[in-house]
């Protein structure tokens, strides 16, 4: 049982060109979109807990100065003296006071926060302070604990509770109560400092930073986000918190990512905040979900386009492959007979045009090819140098009337090669071998004839087979000889050598002739890109033309001067291009000629 084919139309194979054109675009954009997801995510998880640690090293930094005020009043001179002093008289004990005030007052103001430092004398019931709804008063907690390490409590010393925090250095060190101590230095600050280190924290943030402890009120910023915050501290309550983390909660169907850190000066508090992800990611959610819509809407209106070209191209189209079909057979009298009523009507009038103008053209052809067949015969037969002709059979004729049998023979095997070869015109291009074989009988015959050419041919084996046109390199031998080395009396030298490289061949012909001229020079290369003219001489024209027109661009002749006098000849050509058109390569192979170039 045979398969059944199925033959989808135009309007079914735009649609699924379309379909797997956005396949792709629509797995790369959804997998770039969660990697963006991804990244987003993870900035936002390493910058808030960066910026946390580096808000809480600020804070803690400035904690840290104020733990050291009490040791700097402890070193005070003045102070030592005053503690020290017994038995003096009450208006100077009085005016010692007043100065140690003072200077409480001025340590006080030095620090960027709002703090009060006290010294306490327990001996003596005294109480010196920068606050003065403390100093000179003798109430006291006598018999309470030294706190030596930062603690939180409410100060009630102005009327009314303020959440403060103290620390105090007792002398002697070991002084675990207050009635224990000599002295005891204490430095308060309140927690509105905090508030306002917070407040300029939370600014342009998306979070609500505070500072938290486990079993005490949170200290907040100025406007806080009760709603949110009460979540993560019950969150927070429930956890086993490490020096400085990051934790996930979710309020009302939204995830927050809470970030926290231990702070270093005040034991047990953490400096935590947090950001509403699904806030952050939103641009990310409404730009994905904008890019899904639109993959629908064009998936709509490509399947309306794929609709209305099967309505109005599918039928012209179908004739106008039946009438190409037609003359792809070979009916050069096909015609479309459709006629369509929009832009396809214009395109079948000037199918029609067209077929009837290759009809005419191959008609032409014919004519042109039976012609060109004749030009190619008569060109060949014109190119054969009667003078060099001559001169070979005069010196046969010398050298038979000598008895000098072995010239005889040389010079008449060297001339049958060289004309056989010359005259061949089936196959117009040849290798590399051949092309230098044919050099070599032609070098041969102008030595026997002059003796004065000494050639050199280095080639090596590997570029023998290479294909080049045929008699593509004699004229320029003979360019050397005729132009160059014969003028000279004492005779020359002709080196062919080779270049190659990746990309290019290039056959090098050198001579220590005559040479030229900068300006015929310039003359010759200027020459060779224009049309033939007797000015310029067939044979450098012909030879540069045809490895254009064989190997493409970057391929032809060139000439250059010899520092110690003569002229080289480059013949490059494309290692990797092929022949752009065999029947150009046929007729300008043809063309390629022996004859002298001119090189004036």
């Amino acid at each position: 049982m045979k398969a059944v084919k199925v033959k989808v139309n135009i309007f079914g194979r735009i649609l699924i060109l379309v379909i797997l054109l956005l396949i792709p675009i629509i797995v790369l954009y959804s997998y770039s979109n969660r990697i963006a997801g991804n990244v987003v995510g993870e900035q936002i998880k390493s910058s808030g807990l960066n910026q946390l640690t580096f808000f809480l090293y600020q804070f803690d930094s400035v904690i840290e100065n104020l733990s050291m005020f009490p040791v700097i009043l402890g070193q005070d001179p003045h102070l030592r003296e005053y503690l020290d002093k017994t038995g003096a008289p009450l208006p100077d004990v009085l005016a010692e006071q007043a100065r140690i005030t003072g200077k409480l007052g001025l340590q006080s103001v030095s620090s960027a926060w709002s703090n009060d430092l006290t010294v306490v004398i327990p001996g003596q019931s005294k109480v010196l302070s920068s606050n003065i709804y403390v100093n000179g008063s003798s109430q006291w907690s006598w018999d309470g604990a030294v706190r030596s390490v930062w603690t939180y409590e409410e100060d009630r010393s102005r009327g009314h509770p303020t959440g403060s925090f103290i620390r105090e250095i007792a002398e002697p060190a070991n002084a675990r109560r207050v009635n224990q101590a000599i002295s005891l230095f204490q430095v308060r600050f309140p927690v509105q400092n905090i508030q306002e280190l917070l407040d300029l924290y939370k600014k342009d943030k998306a979070g609500d930073p505070f500072l938290y402890r486990q079993g005490q009120d949170p200290i907040r910023t100025s406007t806080p986000d009760t709603a949110t915050m009460q979540p993560i501290i019950m969150a927070l309550d429930n956890l086993d918190l490490n020096e400085s983390g990051q934790e996930r909660v979710g309020i009302e169907g939204q995830q927050v990512l809470v970030s926290y850190v231990r702070s270093g000066q005040l034991g047990g508090w953490y400096l935590v905040d947090y950001a509403p992800v699904g806030k952050v990611l939103a641009p990310i959610t409404q730009t994905r979900n904008l890019f899904y819509i639109s993959v629908g809407l064009l998936l709509l209106m490509s399947v309306l386009a794929s609709f209305l070209l099967y309505r109005n191209v599918q039928i012209p189209i179908v004739n106008m492959v039946r009438g190409m079909q037609r003359l792809q057979l070979g009916d050069l009298t096909a015609r479309i007979g459709y006629r369509a009523k929009n832009e396809f009507g214009y395109l079948i009038r000037r199918f029609n045009e067209m077929a009837e103008q290759i009809q005419l053209l191959v008609e032409d052809v014919y004519v042109e090819k039976i012609r060109s067949r004749e030009a190619t015969l008569k060109q060949l037969q014109s190119q054969i140098n009667p003078h060099f002709l001559y001169n070979s059979l005069f010196f046969i004729i010398n050298s038979a009337m000598l008895d000098d049998r072995d010239s005889v023979v040389a010079m008449s095997q060297h001339l049958a090669e060289y004309y056989r070869y010359t005259t061949r015109v089936d196959n117009q291009t040849v290798t590399l071998k051949d092309e230098l074989g044919l050099i070599g009988h032609y070098l041969e015959i102008q030595n026997m004839r002059m003796h004065r050419i000494e050639y050199e041919i280095d080639v090596p084996d590997s570029m023998m087979e290479e294909i080049v046109p045929r008699l593509i390199i004699q004229p320029l031998v003979e360019n050397a000889i005729v132009h160059g080395i014969e003028r000279r009396t004492e005779g020359g030298r002709i080196t062919i050598s080779r270049e190659q490289d990746e990309s290019y061949n290039r056959i090098i012909v050198q001579d220590n002739g005559a040479g030229l001229t900068s300006k015929e020079l310039h003359r010759l290369l200027a020459g060779l890109q224009e049309p033939m003219t007797d000015r310029i001489g067939r044979g450098t024209w012909n030879v540069h033309q045809r490895l254009y027109y064989k190997f493409g661009e970057g391929s032809g002749l060139t000439f250059s001067e010899v520092p110690e006098g003569g002229l080289k000849a480059v013949l490059t050509w494309n290692r990797k291009h092929n022949a752009k058109d065999p029947a150009v390569l046929g007729t300008k192979g043809a063309e390629g000629d022996r004859s002298a170039v001119d090189r004036g």
